[in-house]
């Protein structure tokens, strides 16, 4: 739930009810993925005390010109917009020694904070019109260091997406999320990878307004709970609630 900060007593923001504010039969979620920005440590303390894990969200391969640090970033990292998301531009992350530090930056605030997991997004630059010349080397060195970096700080950290690459980089990460594989069809990729290796698989689908995709979660459901997934269907905005497929 990242688009705004999380209300602890908003049932819909603690995905206790559906996205229409429907209850829900299923148990209360035990793992909470919301903004390394909008989250105070009280609320991470907070969820600690009902017994959550707690995922701190953060931009890795993109810049987003509305964060209180995006005067950190020189303009020679900033390539094309990143379609869909207003304000958002894709990074040059073969500049690992200026970005870096930016993102020790925003790590160390998610330590602070208490949170014990690093979601970093934007990690497929090289698979997107980024406005640099991205390798497949050079993305995969970049989510080394990302996960390097997560983990010399104490943290958990999970490769998001980017499941093209999940056979060279499951071993560097702890967990996976991934968007939208069954639509997609490319899931078992993440079953001989990180499942067979005993890491958690996180996987959402959605009704997609850009593909025109609609979600039935009939038809993903029983294969995620087989699987194992921790799956669940969820609006495209993840402004709250949501359909757990168990």
């Amino acid at each position: 739930m990242i688009d705004h900060p999380l209300d602890l007593n908003d049932p819909k923001d603690m995905g206790l009810v559906d996205p229409t504010g429907a209850p829900i039969d299923t148990p209360p979620p035990t793992v909470y993925d919301i903004d390394w920005e909008f989250t105070p440590a009280e609320t991470v303390a907070a969820l600690h005390a009902m017994g959550a894990r707690v995922i701190c969200y953060v931009d890795v391969g993109a810049f987003e010109d509305y964060r209180p640090d995006a005067g950190d970033f020189p303009e020679s990292v900033k390539g094309k917009p990143d379609h869909h998301w207003e304000g958002s531009f894709w990074l040059d992350i073969r500049q690992i020694d200026v970005l870096g530090p930016i993102m020790e930056a925003r790590f160390q605030v998610c330590k602070d904070k208490g949170f014990d997991a690093i979601e970093p997004d934007e990690v497929d630059g090289y698979a997107n019109d980024s406005g640099f010349p991205l390798t497949y080397e050079d993305q995969i060195a970049y989510n080394r260091f990302i996960a390097d970096l997560a983990h010399g700080m104490g943290m958990s950290v999970g490769l998001k997406g980017d499941i093209e690459q999940a056979e060279d980089l499951w071993p560097h990460f702890d967990w996976t999320l991934n968007e939208q594989c069954f639509e997609y069809d490319e899931c078992e990729i993440l079953v001989d990878t990180f499942l067979a290796n005993g890491k958690a698989v996180f996987e959402v689908e959605y009704d997609d307004p850009f593909s025109g995709h609609m979600t039935d979660r009939s038809l993903f459901c029983e294969q995620a709970n087989a699987w194992g997934f921790n799956s669940m269907e969820m609006p495209l905005d993840l402004d709250g609630g949501r359909w757990p497929c168990r």
